[in-house]
């Protein structure tokens, strides 16, 4: 145990040193050129090539997955601190639009699969498991949780009640519009859109059109309408 965390110690001060000394050069003097090379060191898997403007924080990355043609803008956060066995893994060509945050917390893995974009300013938090898959479109202000707390005992703070924490899936080819939100133990089936400002809180079944708080699926893709055609 003492071997481990001295181990996870040096693994901090090396991240630190490399991102500190990288992570803020400019485009214009080739930082993402420099880091693409540099962070090799420190992560636990890098493709080639990797495209990380200046301003991105990341922790925990020996924790921290990525593929080859993956994009990540300016005030992205991924921590995968916390425990051994998280993950943060981002599949080839993944696009990370500006101020994501991407927390895995504890024991957690969080999967996005190829050829997924994620707008600005969403946000992906677990510490339930949350896999997107390929060819998903996130949009901006989007938030995905992966956690629900407790709240049955009201003499109880809530914050002292605990959490569940079942996981998250959306599946191939989703698209979430603006500010959709998405709740634990949620499944959206392949294909599904998901309308703006929508809350998801039950699964959503493969290429449905689903709209409201919370949402319901008016319409599937391959089929006709259950109710409105337009979202």
């Amino acid at each position: 145990m003492h071997n481990e965390q001295y181990f996870s110690k040096l693994q901090r001060v090396q991240e630190l040193l490399v991102t500190t000394v990288l992570g803020d050069i400019p485009t214009l003097i080739l930082g993402p050129k420099l880091r693409n090379l540099g962070y090799r060191s420190i992560f636990a898997q890098m493709g080639s090539p990797v495209y990380i403007q200046n301003d991105v924080e990341f922790n925990g990355t020996c924790c921290i997955e990525i593929g080859s043609g993956v994009y990540i803008f300016k005030g992205v956060r991924m921590n995968a601190r916390g425990h051994k066995n998280n993950r943060i893994h981002l599949g080839n060509r993944v696009a990370i639009e500006r101020n994501v945050d991407i927390g895995s917390l504890e024991n957690t893995c969080i999967h996005i699969d190829e050829d997924t974009f994620i707008g600005p300013n969403v946000s992906i938090e677990g510490p339930g498991d949350i896999k997107i898959g390929k060819h998903c479109l996130i949009a901006a202000y989007s938030a995905i949780y992966a956690n629900n707390h407790n709240f049955a005992d009201p003499m109880k703070p809530i914050k002292y009640q605990g959490i569940t924490r079942k996981g998250i899936v959306i599946e191939d080819d989703c698209w979430l519009g603006h500010g959709v939100t998405v709740l634990d133990g949620v499944t959206i089936g392949k294909g599904s859109v998901i309308g703006a400002g929508a809350v998801v809180n039950k699964d959503i079944p493969p290429f449905s059109v689903a709209v409201g708080i919370p949402a319901r699926v008016i319409k599937n893709r391959i089929g006709k309408d259950l109710s409105i055609t337009s979202i």
